[in-house]
């Protein structure tokens, strides 16, 4: 049922919206490319004018490339709602055996940039590998055949990084790129030997009438096709150049570039589309070059989630004459490809510290590959699995195929790719051999595994949308960053070896201790005439087995020879080895199965087996993928337990009619219907009768049919309990789980005058009298205090023996923690009762607080010590909120938000006007956090005019308060609450 569900699902994905017509609108800029040459290495060195590259052990300098634009995400919009819809498919893949890397070396050692923009390309004789600010020469040994080269060498001093390194073997040439302050520039070998020849440089500079972009043009990324090398920007106009190929590989001065945009480019931060790029020396027809992007349903004005395409057509004699297509669409599986709202810091290292999962980006490279029936193209961008408020980061990956040159693109498989045992993984690379194999580098880590290379793949013989051969590390970090604002990597880079063109050549950014970055080169095509091994055991399964249990294997040909008439054993625990023959032949990638004649006894309820299954060919030349090894258990017929409580969920704001969803897992072998299922909480219990059936060794969830009254704000324990008769196991038929309903605006009793009669500080000076719900937001109140000053704070409060504590929250997250109180649970009146009693206590700001406006929390308990959590009510006792700006010194006004205006203005629908007047002209940041200190919206945003402005979209948010914040690191923040409704 599930393949019938699949197919339908991935024939309504292949309906597409053609719209390649050209796009009047379109209009291309063209200026002759600045030109120069610059002689070899080897000369250079020779005469003196060689630059080495500068090195550095440093302090971290964060680059300022990659910049986060308008993000047009609208926080709790978009699909799925759920985990991804195509793990299951990678989950079942049957994985075969991977080698290990065939050589593995470093290439930057030492830079004070980050992140390091790894790079590289491999020819017939030399890996060329550069970073953000140099660039090195290795043989295909890992040996390095120059020094580190400043880019300025090829550049000259405008150049800012973003390297990108490509070697187009259709003529034998190396390519160096680079971004300039206002300009692209690129560098081609005068000759196939990049340390022996010459460069010809080309640059597109801002004096050229064809640069379009302001500033940097950011985050380049360039593709090899017959007729250009195309290069996409990461800038607000969707700008691309085409830069003329045939007159560059000659090195002719005369040499030109296009420039165009890409119409109706929807965005999450991030204007990250990518050329398809020619891999290998087979090329297409001159253009209908193809730029690719993905599109996802949480991004404002996107509906669906899919591919836009578009098709460039360039005339080198009349750029009137060139156009860009209107795009075409292609749906696809659900995906969500946002993380923390589209920050940089996202994934957990085991130090603590959150990394860049490089999201909302097409990553290096998106590749094109001729074959006889058709033409192929492969990339991949990372998205966010996990259904749930957790974060996991794994690949969404696709191949496209075409018919023919210029024809319609389709999807043909794709997938999602997570690496093993629950560790994230992200910025991948892929390409494709000539036999279709694809190979992809990639990240991995989690919260106990350090950051490592890594690389999987598939043959191209395999079943569709799966990776299947297993992980294998290229290296693993022996230290954890701890800076540059979470930026990792930005590129990472998959390039196959011209001289085989089979194998794969990858390089990303490792710590080793310091950052670094690292070359592993594998393959997955054969090496050899003759291997073959067992690459499953495919029955019998755990579940009620007998004493005849069938076993079946599956046999795939690792090796390029046909082979036939080789035996085939299994052995079950450490008893008799059964060895049968298999009489027919097995084509090269080809996999088959065979049954064995003996049955094999498995009939001990209880009992996990061992059944290990393996070839033996005679001249196999690599042993180490003959057998495979599974764990099969005799299932005791009756175990039903319970794994998990998806909903409800901690929040703000929960209702009376929360859901309880659960998922339920038959442990036993036999099926069970119309068991009882129960959840209990607040002393009371729903019981309910589940009708089934649910299959031996499988899962399923179960929504509750009455709903949880979980409207009074507080914890609740909610436990849930599966029951059959016979159960032969009860150690799992419960669970628990704590659920929090908060709205951070905790209220209390004040009938006998607790709380706040009177709060001064600085310039507040409140005075609200006895009585009130127990919280009041006096955010629209605020003062300056000094870095590192003691402050005299006076409060009145109408009852003693009450608790006082006050937190500033100067990493503005919107939850309070211990290392943020400024006042802890000072006590008014010890041992008082009721009356009027007005004492001044300390409140002191550290000498490390962040500068500009934070939310400053003031809470009071009777008879008791405030709680560690400023969300938590107390029965008697009231919190307040306000603002406190931090400044450097109250003598000098020296806050550039000091005169500032910071205005939120609501509207119907849960929409958000706010805006910022300064006279600070750089780019800011904006954010919105939640009360659980998630960050859910992130963006960079530039001046309009005289104020900054983001019109902030919660329709689909969840009911709450919300805190956001505008302003940077430089000048600080101004900050304010939202209520969603």
């Amino acid at each position: 049922m599930k393949k019938f569900i699949l197919n339908s699902i991935l024939f309504l994905f292949i309906l597409n919206s053609y719209s390649q017509q050209k796009n009047k609108d379109a209009s291309f800029k063209s200026s002759q490319l600045e030109y120069k040459f610059i002689p070899s290495i080897t000369d250079q060195i020779k005469d003196g004018t060689f630059i080495y590259a500068e090195e550095s052990n440093g302090p971290e300098v964060e680059r300022k490339d990659k910049k986060l634009r308008l993000n047009k995400a609208t926080v709790g919009k978009g699909f799925p709602l759920g985990d991804d819809p195509l793990l299951y498919i990678q989950n079942n893949a049957t994985i075969k055996a991977s080698k290990e890397p065939i050589i593995v070396f470093e290439t930057m050692t030492s830079s004070n940039s980050c992140p390091s923009d790894p790079t590289g390309s491999v020819g017939p004789n030399h890996y060329l590998a550069a970073w953000n600010s140099a660039y090195q020469v290795y043989d295909k040994e890992g040996n390095n055949l120059t020094p580190a080269s400043s880019l300025t060498s090829l550049f000259g001093q405008d150049n800012f990084g973003d390297p990108v390194v490509l070697y187009d073997a259709q003529v034998d040439r190396f390519i160096i790129t680079s971004m300039g302050q206002s300009s692209l520039q690129l560098a081609i070998s005068q000759t196939s030997d990049p340390v022996n020849g010459g460069w010809h440089v080309y640059s597109a500079s801002s004096s050229l009438t064809v640069f379009q972009t302001t500033g940097l043009p950011d985050y380049p990324h360039y593709a090899i096709w017959s007729d250009g090398y195309y290069v996409s920007v990461n800038a607000n106009a969707n700008d691309f150049y085409v830069l003329e190929r045939d007159k560059i590989i000659d090195g002719n001065p005369t040499a030109t570039i296009q420039a165009g945009s890409a119409p109706s480019l929807a965005t999450g931060g991030l204007a990250s589309p990518h050329f398809f790029s020619v891999t290998g020396d087979n090329h297409p027809a001159n253009g209908n070059a193809t730029m690719v992007y993905f599109q996802d349903d949480t991004w404002g004005g996107v509906s669906q989630d899919h591919l836009k395409l578009w098709t460039v057509n360039i005339d080198w004699s009349n750029p009137n004459n060139s156009s860009i297509s209107n795009p075409s669409q292609i749906n696809t599986a659900s995906f969500n490809s946002v993380f923390d709202g589209g920050s940089f810091q996202n994934l957990t290292l085991p130090n603590g510290y959150d990394i860049d999962a490089c999201q909302g980006i097409v990553m290096q490279l998106a590749q094109f590959r001729k074959f006889p029936s058709h033409n192929s193209a492969i990339f991949n961008f990372t998205i966010d699995v996990d259904g749930s408020s957790a974060k996991k980061a794994g690949i969404r990956w696709y191949e496209l195929r075409q018919d023919a040159d210029g024809e319609p693109w389709t999807i043909y498989q794709e997938g999602t790719y997570t690496a093993p045992d629950g560790k994230n993984a992200f910025v991948g690379s892929m390409a494709m051999d000539l036999q279709g194999n694809i190979g992809m580098g990639y990240t991995s880590m989690s919260t106990s595994e350090n950051i490592a290379i890594n690389y999987t793949g598939r043959y191209a013989t395999d079943p569709l949308n799966q990776m299947t051969v297993s992980e294998e590390n290229i290296a693993t970090s022996t230290a954890n960053p701890n800076s540059c604002g979470g930026r990792y990597a930005d590129y990472a880079h998959l390039s196959v070896d011209p001289t085989n063109d089979k194998t794969f050549w990858f390089v990303s950014e490792y710590f080793s201790p310091g950052r670094r970055d690292v070359v592993g080169a594998f393959q997955i095509a054969a090496n050899y005439a003759n291997d073959i091994g067992v690459v499953s055991v495919d029955t019998p399964v755990s579940g009620l087995l007998s004493n005849s249990e069938s076993v079946t294997v599956s046999i795939f040909n690792y090796g390029e020879d046909a082979v036939s008439n080789f035996d085939v054993s299994y052995q079950l625990d450490s008893g008799t080895i059964i060895t049968e023959t298999y009489s027919g032949t097995v084509e090269s990638t080809e996999t088959v199965q065979h049954t064995f004649s003996t049955t094999a006894d498995l009939s001990t309820v209880g009992q996990t087996y061992v059944i290990y299954s393996y070839t033996s060919l005679s001249g196999d030349e690599d042993s180490s993928n003959d057998g495979i090894t599974k764990d099969v258990q005799h299932l005791n017929p009756n175990d039903l337990g319970v794994t998990g409580i998806s909903s409800p969920v901690s929040g703000t704001n929960l209702s009376a009619t929360e859901l309880v969803t659960i998922e339920i897992t038959n442990f036993g072998g036999a099926e069970q219907s119309n068991f009882e299922v129960s959840y209990e909480f607040n002393g009371e219990q729903v019981t309910e009768i589940v009708d089934g059936p649910l299959a031996g060794n499988s899962s399923t969830d179960y929504i509750f049919t009455q709903t949880a009254d979980l409207s009074a704000f507080g914890l609740y324990e909610i436990t849930v309990t599966v029951n059959i008769e016979n159960d032969s196991d009860d150690s799992n038929n419960s669970i628990s789980v704590n659920i929090n309903n908060s709205n951070c605006t905790p209220t209390g009793d004040l009938s006998f005058g607790d709380g706040f009669h009177l709060f001064q500080v600085g310039d507040i000076n409140n005075n609200t009298g006895s009585g009130g719900p127990g919280y009041e937001d006096f955010t629209n109140l605020s003062t300056d205090l000094e870095q590192g000053s003691t402050n005299d704070l006076t409060v009145t409060t109408g009852y003693g023996n009450q608790n006082i504590r006050v937190w500033i929250d100067f990493n503005d997250d919107f939850v309070f923690t211990l290392d943020e109180v400024v006042v802890d649970n000072y006590v008014i009146a010890p041992g008082g009762a009721a009356g009027s009693y007005t004492e001044t206590m300390q409140l002191v700001v550290p000498d490390d607080a962040g500068l500009g406006e934070h939310i400053m929390r003031a809470k009071t308990n009777w008879n008791a010590p405030v709680p560690d959590d400023a969300c938590e009510e107390t029965n008697y006792g009231e919190t307040e909120d306000y603002i406190v700006n931090i400044v450097e010194s109250l003598g000098i006004d020296d806050s550039i938000l000091a005169n500032s205006e910071f205005r939120i203005i609501s509207q119907d629908n849960n929409q958000f006007n706010i805006s910022l007047s300064t006279l600070y002209n750089k780019d800011i940041s904006f954010s919105v956090y939640n009360v659980s200190g998630q960050v859910i919206v992130f963006n960079n945003i530039s001046k309009n005019s005289d104020k900054y402005l983001y019109d902030l979209d919660m329709s689909y948010a969840a009911a709450g308060v919300y805190l956001v914040k505008m302003g940077n690191s430089s000048i600080g923040h101004r900050v304010g609450k939202i209520i969603v409704k």
